[in-house]
């Protein structure tokens, strides 16, 4: 009986042991468990496109190639609006000469020739108003009719009349086109050069050119095939302006002030700490709420977007790279 006393103490003993370093074990790993967060490099990704529909005509680059600003892409052949070009071209030319001769007035044949008509009208009068003046003297002594006079003096009126017409006829000659006719005859011209300029903008997209330093990532069409106005063409990827995007929940926030600055690890580079600079932070839609699952006492947490930028640039830090964040270490620092 003693020895089962005995045997049942030292087990009890054991189990006992056993548990105080299970559960002490436990306690410890629960304290040290880290909180890691994962994020992703993001880039600056611009689409190239244009505003001149046509068929490839050449690509200047190749996907994973570097390109400086300036440096042309890809050249688009357009026989169209080509085409636009000389109408508008010749349409342009024809709004000139029209105002050029607008400008310069009646030819100068035209004008001397109403001039001759004139003066012929003005002597027809002179003529006419002589005759008139000698009928006028002998009627009133009574040797030639009244229906002569009345004749004489009708011709007379008519060669008044046919001299005015045509000193108007010579004035209008002189003075040549008006106001309303020169104003209207530069609007064309100027509308002409407007059109213009419109397909030569167009024209200038038959080649295209990079907007910033950075490599290509990805040709969308292959050469010979057609693009529309605005299709884009290329990404053109910008690594001098990687981030990092974090998904942060709004309880873990203290860590991350605005202009704050913590450590990630990037394991596509092997680098352990690289220090990144907030720049952005904006919460995300409620499709992101962490909802809560306590009946009292908590509540739905917000998930916040946050951006930052590599204290400097990091070298080699490519769009889909994942950074982790360890909150341990940010408490430590």
């Amino acid at each position: 009986m003693d020895k089962t006393r005995k045997y049942l103490a030292i087990a009890f003993i054991t189990i006992l042991i056993a548990v105080i370093i299970i559960s002490v074990v436990g306690i410890l790993l629960l304290e040290d468990k880290p909180t890691i967060l994962q994020g992703q490099i993001e880039t600056t990704e611009i689409r190239i496109s244009g505003k001149l529909p046509g068929r490839i005509d050449t690509f200047l680059v190749k996907e994973g190639q570097n390109v400086k600003i300036g440096d042309t892409l890809v050249i688009i052949n357009s026989p169209e609006a080509l085409a636009k070009f000389e109408q508008v071209n010749a349409f342009e030319n024809i709004a000139k000469f029209q105002n050029q001769k607008i400008d310069e007035g009646t030819r100068k044949q035209i004008v001397e020739s109403m001039l001759q008509l004139w003066n012929k009208a003005k002597s027809d009068l002179q003529l006419a108003q002589t005759t008139y003046n000698r009928i006028l003297s002998l009627h009133k002594d009574s040797v030639v009719t009244s229906q002569r006079k009345d004749e004489v003096e009708a011709l007379y009126k008519a060669a008044l009349a046919g001299e005015r017409a045509a000193y108007q006829q010579y004035q209008l000659a002189v003075d040549g086109a008006q106001i309303q006719d020169r104003e209207s005859a530069r609007s064309l011209v100027n509308a002409a050069k407007g059109s213009v300029n419109e397909v030569q903008a167009l024209l200038q997209d038959a080649r295209l050119t990079a907007p910033n330093n950075g490599q290509i990532s990805n040709i969308y069409p292959k050469r010979g095939e057609l693009v529309g106005a605005g299709m884009p063409i290329m990404s053109l990827v910008v690594l001098d302006d990687a981030y990092v995007v974090l998904n942060v929940r709004e309880d873990l926030l203290p860590h991350f002030k605005m202009n704050g600055v913590f450590n990630g690890s990037v394991p596509a580079l092997g680098e352990e700490s690289i220090k990144f600079k907030i720049n952005y932070i904006s919460p995300l839609g409620s499709y992101a709420t962490w909802r809560s699952t306590k009946q009292t006492g908590s509540y739905d947490l917000r998930t916040f977007e946050i951006h930052a930028v590599p204290e400097p640039i990091i070298e080699g830090l490519r769009p889909g790279m994942s950074v982790l964040v360890n909150l341990n270490e940010q408490k430590n620092e």
